[in-house]
């Protein structure tokens, strides 16, 4: 495991960094960015990034291995008005999307820049997002398709649980994957 260390910020902190923001999410997604699809090209993960950061408790944590930001993990929790499950494809059990702002925590993204990667840095990224929490779970979207992902949550305890298209312009269609949070 490498020698990390990791900072958090709050929403108004994470808008402060957006250069460093902006730089790990384009070397961790840089196929993705030159393929050209308009989810992921130009300016929309910024602006997916700048509405996410108007989400009450909005966290993220930056892992920085020798001083340089290796990669980033950011997510908040669900309130009653949240729109995270519209969208969803299929049935769900009843109750499924009742949110109380202490139900579920989002884990929106995770990425880490390529020359640190295989390292621990993601796995240990999660962990730190996720150990304060005090929600009873946590949810995050996947692309099927995207298998070394999809295969990684499977071994961290995610299950799938849904499929939704979130509600944003050129979506693709995703797993719903859930993993209970241990309750303290």
């Amino acid at each position: 495991m490498p020698d990390l260390t990791f900072r958090r910020y709050d929403a108004a902190g994470a808008q402060a960094i957006r250069d460093t923001v902006w730089l790990i999410y384009r070397e961790a997604f840089a196929e993705e960015i030159a393929s050209g699809d308009p989810f992921e090209s130009g300016d929309a993960p910024m602006q997916r990034f700048d509405a996410y950061t108007t989400a009450k408790d909005f966290e993220l944590v930056v892992a920085f291995m020798d001083g340089e930001p290796a990669g980033q993990a950011w997510g908040w929790p669900l309130g009653p008005n949240s729109a995270w499950w519209t969208g969803l494809a299929g049935e769900v059990e009843p109750g499924f999307t009742d949110e109380d702002g202490t139900r579920t925590f989002a884990f929106s993204e995770l990425m880490v820049r390529p020359r640190y990667a295989g390292q621990g840095v993601g796995r240990a990224l999660h962990d730190e997002l996720l150990a304060p929490r005090r929600e009873q779970r946590a949810t995050l979207l996947v692309q099927p398709e995207n298998e070394n992902a999809y295969r990684r949550y499977t071994r961290w305890g995610w299950r799938k649980a849904a499929e939704l298209r979130p509600a944003m312009p050129y979506a693709p269609l995703m797993d719903v994957l859930i993993l209970p949070l241990p309750q303290t």
